[in-house]
């Protein structure tokens, strides 16, 4: 008995329901602990990581209910950002967790009940899955207009030596919002150092919208949420490999990239990025797609 094939539809559905998987039937959710600093929740604790930071009692109080929180002592930002990452120090030496053998001690990210509110500690950013703390991030759609008129967008192909999707296609140019970093400084960082985009040309980016998820894997929970940029590029320009985090750049037209943007050869968080372009630009309708309410709750989850 033969299967029919699912549709790009359906294809791109499995792809928002994978990435917001954490509020599906079956997840961790129910089973995590809840990460509380100064009264306030800021992430999620899986169970393994909840047995293994109690043996850190200077650290971490032991569980109240259905939250972890830090010790009374460690009031002030400096004094949480400095233990916790003496302990997630020790995790990383103990191979206690894969994740942190990505750690990259250039590179932390704020941690905080929402953007708008201040930061109340910093954590490596490898580390921020153990703690389910959300994290953000800048992705840029790059696009020309070709000589019909029609939107061609710039994709980037991740090299084959990056520790997360490897090879995959990826936005123009994306990166992780690192503590002492605003969105456009994030913005112009990235479009230099991935692309070779002078500020003069990345300044005329235009913020847009925001793409929202929580995802959970063997690694931990995600709660991420990424600013986009659409940049209209001058048709002449040429994106060049800047800090060899790309293999090559492609430019192709919107029905290629939205074909692609639901195969595996798409970094998952970035065909999200390209669907929520599609959408804006009305290349996605709800008279033509039956799935239009979906895809635009999916892209924009509350974290």
């Amino acid at each position: 008995m033969s299967t029919s094939m699912p549709s790009w539809s359906e294809k791109a559905l499995v792809l928002l329901r994978q990435m917001n998987n954490f509020h599906l039937p079956g997840s961790k959710l129910t089973q995590c602990l809840r990460f509380v600093i100064d009264g306030k929740h800021v992430g999620w604790v899986p169970p393994a990581v909840a047995s293994a930071l109690s043996r850190f009692p200077e650290v971490f109080s032991p569980p109240q209910g259905d939250s972890i929180t830090l010790r009374p002592s460690l009031r002030s930002y400096k004094k949480r950002s400095e233990a916790v990452h003496e302990v997630l120090r020790q995790l990383k030496e103990e191979n206690a967790f894969a994740c942190l053998r990505g750690w990259r001690d250039e590179q932390k990210y704020e941690v905080m009940p929402r953007f708008c509110d201040g930061s109340l500690m910093c954590m490596e950013r490898s580390a921020t899955s153990l703690f389910g703390v959300k994290r953000y991030g800048v992705h840029v759609n790059g696009y020309v207009h070709d000589e019909a008129g029609r939107i061609c967008m710039w994709l980037a192909r991740r090299s084959p030596t990056k520790q997360t999707y490897p090879g995959r296609l990826d936005n123009l140019a994306a990166g992780g919002l690192a503590a002492g970093n605003s969105v456009r400084q994030t913005l112009l960082k990235e479009c230099e150092e991935e692309a070779r985009i002078p500020a003069c040309i990345a300044k005329a980016a235009r913020p847009v919208s925001t793409v929202s998820y929580t995802h959970e894997d063997h690694e931990g929970v995600f709660p991420e949420s990424q600013f986009v940029f659409d940049l209209k590029l001058p048709s002449e320009f040429k994106p060049q490999i800047g800090d060899g985090e790309v293999e090559e750049f492609h430019l192709w037209p919107l029905h290629k990239v939205k074909d692609l943007l639901v195969s595996d050869d798409f970094k998952p968080n970035s065909a999200m990025v390209v669907l929520d372009f599609l959408i804006r630009h009305s290349y996605v309708e709800p008279d033509s797609e039956p799935y239009y309410q979906e895809f635009v709750t999916g892209l924009h989850r509350s974290l």
